[in-house]
């Protein structure tokens, strides 16, 4: 089963980690300039249809660039 990570914006007492992470940051970069929504599509058929859901398949790719 293909899982996604669903990221959302959290506040905890006025810290917020999008406001820390560095704009020359590796992941922020690719955010803005690379878009990989096609792995969704191209990997669906290799995850199983039953099961717990895996790593999200762009989470995974962005892991092995580094």
């Amino acid at each position: 089963m293909q899982g996604r990570k669903d990221y959302t914006e959290k506040l905890f007492t006025s810290f917020q980690l999008s406001s820390r992470v560095p704009k020359e940051n590796l992941y922020r970069k690719l955010r803005e300039t690379l878009d990989l929504s096609f792995l969704y599509k191209d990997t669906k058929e290799l995850y199983g249809k039953t099961g717990n859901p895996s790593i999200d398949p762009v989470v995974f790719f962005k892991l092995l660039l580094t």
